[in-house]
């Protein structure tokens, strides 16, 4: 029982993903200024970190796998799920505070 609760988890978890980084991406094109307003240094992580948050979580439900194995890595849980996980804080903080 305990294989079969395990599979349903494995299906289950990059379409999360996928649909909370696709809410992202629509939330961040209809409020740029949450990324806009932060200062440049740091703009430029709060960037690199989305540009891996959403894009690991677009290319792991397409059944894409990057080529390089640290590449391969950052891209599988529980990391992608981790940068995931800091960038929907980073912009709810921003919401919230009012940035």
């Amino acid at each position: 029982m305990r294989i079969a609760s395990d599979v349903v988890q494995a299906r289950r978890e990059p379409a999360l993903s996928l649909l909370v980084a696709a809410g992202l991406a629509v939330w961040l094109l209809l409020q740029p200024a949450l990324i806009q307003g932060l200062p440049l240094g740091m703009r430029l992580p709060a960037v690199l970190l989305g540009i891996w948050a959403l894009g690991a979580a677009f290319v792991r439900p397409l059944g894409l796998s990057p080529e390089r194995r640290w590449q391969r890595r950052l891209a599988t849980p529980p990391w992608s799920l981790v940068a995931l996980g800091l960038f929907a804080g980073l912009l709810l903080g921003r919401a919230l505070l009012g940035g």
